[in-house]
């Protein structure tokens, strides 16, 4: 699994590192599975930006697994990310 991070889409203040997998990934159409690397609270929905491992962003939605829950203490669950927009290289 590669290493990316991921944005709060208001502010871009940093959430947490991930852990991600590509499931499906086309220019405008991409979706897979994340666990934070660190254990933090989110909420499912809209709002969050990936940064893949390349640099390359991106707009995406989060939707916990339940089913799919990481056994550790505290628990860091498996999240559904996808997105619809083409993936932006880093600019500084």
């Amino acid at each position: 699994m590669a290493i990316g991070k991921l944005y709060q889409s208001i502010d871009n203040e940093l959430i947490a590192e991930v852990s991600y997998q590509f499931q499906h990934e086309e220019p405008q159409r991409w979706w897979g599975e994340l666990t934070l690397v660190d254990y933090v609270r989110i909420k499912d929905g809209t709002g969050y930006i990936i940064e893949l491992e390349d640099g390359r962003k991106a707009r995406c939605a989060l939707k916990k697994r339940v089913n799919r829950a990481v056994t550790s203490l505290p628990p860091r669950y498996v999240y559904h990310f996808s997105g619809s927009s083409k993936f932006e290289e880093e600019v500084e």
